[in-house]
């Protein structure tokens, strides 16, 4: 590519600032140091459109330098300032939708349609989390200890590395960006090598919302250089945060990694995803959601239906449909008119999905619909190539035990299985590894219920094939991932830290129980000086069995030397009741300097006092008798 990029691409931009291709690192293009490139292929021709810096490990640092620097003064703005900021940058990617539709059909593959449809739906984080951004609060805590005041705030928790996939780039930037962002964390982004463009579009429509730089960098890198780029932000002691989206085999690589200083991580892993209908179902309400949720993207969503299961009674009718419906979707370029299927994003893909169907034939599965064949041998972009399309595919006679029953398909294919009753399908649903989401369509609202308690999914679709919103928590369990994406609080709380205060507040009296006997005692804090009037031995005191409240190691203590190498505590407290005389004991305890440690493992009994006033401590009037009986 030259390098006046807008005027080579094979469409055309109405802004030319939104060819960006260079990493955006501080607000401005920056290079790799190896001033290496790779290419950009579009996958519905396999032509070369586009060339990105080839980063490697050796430039993550001064990506992370950067946002560590912004993130000093960034996380100081306001809640407000920070939605601000959060709503211009929403603005500025809806005025682009246009742009920013093509730059997605000819990173990814899907059809302008499609791309329009990723891009209405990824602003749907930016808008959301505006309003997240001043609802990030701290909470104040009753405390069980008399004088006791606890707290909490939250804070962004720093530099955040966001490892991000081709199938959804706009889409899963933004909802990881923008729940950064308002929490007032900078991130570092290594977009996919198929899908950098995109990405950089987002860091350049940043910077003009009025972002800082280096609170949104990108960093892009070739596949063959992603695995010590995203090593090198793993363990850089700056990144406090991992957010990644990918595979489970990967995600466990990257959980290894921050495992080594314990970093936080955000994972949203593969998901083998079962759709589930039964009898009683809209059939047309299942089938038009299984349509849209299969075929989207070619089948390269972790959300896709990987496995259907069709109730006995309804099998025939449904699967009839299905292939009519399937064989009226085409085949093409994604920017050509009335494509409904494009081309799967990477040649990988095309390679597993024959090597599953295959696999899913040898064992008995039969092929009703396409071929699990590419469309085109293509020997790549060297040749000009053809694209990597597969037309879609249909396999009747699926079993547990065939591979792509157990792993993610990521294909325009589809496994279909028979099932008699509701516990035998929700057994071989939850027979997988992954548990990302699940789709059950009935009519039964008991069955539903029993569906959603049942199923091991982090989501649960019930009579919907659309179960993701920014407004609700986006995430898997298992080994789909852990932690949460979008929604009320959850989502924010994972770019946060929670601090909490614990403050004692002095020159109060309190009433509290004590913990074994009952008695009710007074805890003075702020006690003046009092040494004076007791200065006898503690061996002409009585020494009462009263037990030692748990809490006095919180108290302010009164204390003064009364000997060579030992120090006498007086505590003040008062009985609720007496018996004939006064009870009273001082303590001869050496301590260290370090009082409060000391006294949590020293046995200690109670000296009779008075009460707390504004003027200070006025003594009883069973004290000031018993002051005038000692001083006899």
């Amino acid at each position: 590519m030259s390098a006046n990029h807008a005027e080579n691409l094979p469409f055309s931009l109405a802004d030319k600032g939104l060819a960006q291709f260079d990493c955006q690192i501080h607000g401005k293009s920056i290079l790799a140091k190896s001033g290496k490139r790779f290419d950009v292929v579009d996958p519905g021709s396999a032509k070369v459109w586009a060339s990105c810096p080839d980063g490697d490990g050796g430039d993550v640092d001064a990506a992370v330098q950067s946002c560590h620097e912004a993130f000093k003064e960034y996380s100081k703005w306001t809640p407000r300032q920070r939605a601000q900021c959060l709503l211009k940058w929403h603005q500025l990617i809806v005025d682009n939708r246009d742009d920013l539709a093509k730059i997605l059909v000819f990173e990814t593959g899907k059809p302008l349609a499609e791309a329009y449809g990723e891009i209405d739906y990824a602003t749907t984080f930016t808008w959301w989390f505006v309003g997240e951004a001043e609802r990030v609060q701290g909470t104040t805590i009753t405390s069980a200890t008399p004088g006791r005041r606890s707290f909490t705030i939250k804070q962004p928790i720093g530099v955040v590395a966001a490892l991000v996939p081709w199938n959804f780039p706009i889409a899963l930037v933004l909802r990881k960006a923008s729940a950064a962002l308002a929490a007032g964390c900078t991130m570092v982004v290594k977009p996919s090598p198929e899908t950098p463009v995109s990405t950089l579009s987002l860091a350049y429509l940043a910077i003009r919302a009025g972002f800082p730089p280096g609170a949104l960098n990108v960093l892009t890198t070739s596949l063959e250089n992603t695995p010590a780029v995203a090593e090198a932000l793993c363990i850089h002691p700056l990144v406090k945060k991992v957010t990644f989206t990918g595979s489970t085999r990967v995600g466990k690589l990257i959980t290894g990694l921050c495992a080594r200083n314990l970093k936080k991580a955000t994972l949203e892993l593969g998901g083998n995803c079962p759709f589930i209908v039964f009898d009683d179902a809209n059939l047309d309400q299942a089938m038009g959601q299984l349509m849209n949720l299969k075929w989207r993207h070619a089948g390269q969503a972790c959300v896709s239906s990987n496995r259907l299961y069709v109730q006995r009674g309804i099998y025939d009718k449904f699967i009839a449909d299905l292939i009519k419906r399937t064989s009226l979707l085409k085949v093409g370029h994604g920017i050509e008119e009335g494509t409904t299927l494009g081309p799967v994003t990477t040649p990988r893909g095309l390679d597993k999905a024959e090597e599953l169907v295959a696999d899913a034939v040898s064992k008995g599965a039969k092929i009703v619909l396409g071929t699990g064949q590419r469309l085109h041998k293509s020997s790549g972009a060297e040749d000009g190539g053809t694209g990597y399309f597969m037309a879609p595919t249909i396999l009747s006679n699926v079993t547990d035990d065939m591979l792509m029953s157990q792993d993610e398909i990521f294909a325009p294919v589809l496994g279909v299985s028979v099932f008699e009753t509701e516990d035998e399908v929700v057994e071989r649903a939850n027979n997988t590894s992954m548990g990302l989401t699940s789709y059950a369509f009935t009519k039964n609202a008991d069955r539903l219920w029993r569906l959603f308690e049942r199923l091991e999914a982090g989501m649960i679709g019930l009579n919907t094939g659309n179960n993701s919103s920014a407004e609700a928590p986006f995430g898997g369990i298992k080994e789909s991932g852990c932690g949460k994406e979008s929604g009320k609080d959850v989502a924010i709380e994972e770019f946060m830290v929670t601090k909490t205060g614990t403050l004692t507040v002095e020159d109060h009296v309190y009433i509290m129980s004590s913990p074994t006997d009952g008695r009710i005692t007074l805890r003075f804090e702020g006690i003046p000086e009092l040494q004076d009037d007791f200065e006898s031995p503690s061996t002409d005191w009585e020494k009462p069995n009263i037990p030692l409240p748990y809490y006095l190691c919180e108290a302010r203590y009164q204390y003064s030397p009364l000997g060579e190498g030992s120090t006498r505590v007086l505590f003040l407290l008062e009985a609720e009741s007496f018996d004939d005389h006064l009870r009273g004991a001082l303590f001869d305890t050496p301590l260290s300097e370090n009082l409060n440690h000391d006294l949590e493992y020293t046995a200690l009994s109670a000296v009779m006092a008075g009460r707390v006033s504004e003027d200070g401590v006025e003594p009883s009037q069973d004290l000031r008798q018993y002051r005038d009986y000692r001083r006899q």
